[in-house]
This record gives structure tokens, sequence and C-alpha cells, in this order.
């Protein structure tokens, strides 16, 4: 019975052992390091002609913050960054349609013609911004890793820039907009895509086909569904809704420990 008794504290302070280890290696977890309100704590800065928001302290791996069309003049946009900054990741979001991003109440505009937005702001455009970005983080800021996340219209890019001769390692995307199937099979990185469950953009069918298309790459792959979520949840959400608010910081989270296991 000594002896039985023994073994048993044996395990437990084994468990205790293994569990405060756990602990110690665990990723960022604690809510309030998300900033849903407030003030930007970022500096925009000039390279190269294309203006560039900066948040974060000098790390060795850096991320690439891809907007929504709203670009990084929606506060949300900022703040989100800035938590990634407060993660541990020196933080760059580049301006991706220099300085005339959609307006922020997109639905309350008839002038507003999306079609030609978009055509304005295609890949033949936005990639050489996204390009400038990472040669910005590399030689100026001394980042020596880009992981990229991105967001409705970045969300596609992040999937661009994880094609090979990109300089981007790893990628993560909430609610990817206009993603096609040949940028999926291109990407030679981890990729992990944060999903709306009412996502008229990308409903069930296309999240299905998104599924197979990782499957196929080889690469490491997570596709994470939230419920009671929309399109646009990873920035925009209504945070007093609680299934958005879960859905939106866990989408956050899910990026964070994407980085931590992969750059």
């Amino acid at each position: 019975m000594l002896r039985f008794t023994s073994l048993l504290a044996l395990w437990g302070a084994g468990s205790l052992v293994s569990a405060q280890t756990n602990q110690e290696d665990c990723p960022v977890t604690g809510v309030s390091i998300i900033a849903h309100s407030g003030d930007p704590v970022g500096k925009e800065q000039v390279y190269d002609g294309i203006n560039m928001y900066v948040t974060g302290n000098t790390s060795d791996i850096g991320v690439l913050y891809l907007t929504d069309v709203f670009g990084i003049q929606l506060l949300e946009n900022k703040l989100l960054a800035d938590s990634f900054g407060r993660a541990g990741y020196l933080t760059v979001a580049p301006d991706m349609f220099n300085g005339t991003p959609a307006p922020g109440d997109i639905n309350g505009q008839p002038d507003f013609n999306v079609t030609e937005f978009l055509a304005i702001h295609s890949p033949e455009e936005t990639d050489p911004i996204l390009a400038t970005a990472v040669d910005f983080m590399r030689t100026e800021l001394g980042v020596t890793k880009v992981v990229v996340t991105g967001y409705c219209f970045g969300g596609r890019y992040v999937f661009r820039m994880l094609a090979e001769g990109k300089g981007v390692d790893v990628g993560f995307a909430a609610h990817p907009s206009l993603l096609e199937d040949v940028e999926i099979s291109a990407i030679t990185g981890p990729a992990s895509i944060a999903a709306a469950d009412a996502d008229d953009m990308t409903p069930a069918e296309r999240r299905t086909q998104i599924e197979a298309l990782l499957l196929e790459t080889g690469m490491p792959y997570t596709l994470a569904l939230y419920g009671g979520t929309s399109h646009g949840f990873g920035v925009r959400a209504n945070v007093t809704d609680p299934k958005q608010k879960f859905g939106k910081e866990e989408a956050f989270f899910q990026a964070i420990r994407w980085f931590g296991a992969w750059a």
C-alpha cells in the first residue's frame, strides 16, 4: 500500500510539473490583449511611396496585416493590428488602397461602385504594394521571418502572398473573399482560415471546396467555423453580441496560435 501511495504521489507531482510547463509554453490567450475600442497606439510611416501603419516592438517575426476594403483608415483595423503588436509581433499594415478605401458606410452609399473599386484595386495593382511592405519589414525593420494575416479583401491576398517567392512563411485569413482556386493551390506554406457560418460571399458549398483544395496542397492547414457570425466578424464584429465577440476574439487567438506553431 505504501508503494502504491508513493507511486500516486509521484504521478501527481509529475502531472503538476507537466501542467506548469504546458502553461508556460502556452501562447498569449488573455482577452485584455485585444482592443475593441480606444485610440490606436501605432504610427504611420511612408516607405517607397506606400503608407504603412506600424505597431508593436521589434521582433524577429513580423506580422503583415492585410485589411478589408475599409483600409488602415478604419479604426477597427488599427486596433486589431495593435493587438498583434501586444501579442509580441512587430506588425505592419500597408495602405492597400493608396488613401482611397471603400467608405465606412458602404451600404449607405448608392453611388459607390463596388465593381469599379475592385477593378481599380486588382491583383496587378495590389501585389506590388504588398511586395513593398515585405521589403520594408525585412530591410528597414529587421524582421527575419514574415507571417501574414488578412481579412475579407485582404484574406485573398494571404494566399497570394503564400505563393513561391513572395517572402511570406505562414498565413491566416478570416472570411477571405474573391479567393480563387489557383491561389489556394499555389500556396507553399501553412494556411489557416476563420470562417463565418453566415457568409454570403463564402457559403457552405464554397467552404467545402476550399477545404478540399487545402488538403490537396499537402501544407498544414486549418479551417474553423464560427457560429453566430457573418462576413466581416474578424474585424468589425458587433461586440455587444456575445457570439460575435467570441468569434472575433477566438479568431485572433487562432491566428496567434497558428503563427506560434508554424513560424
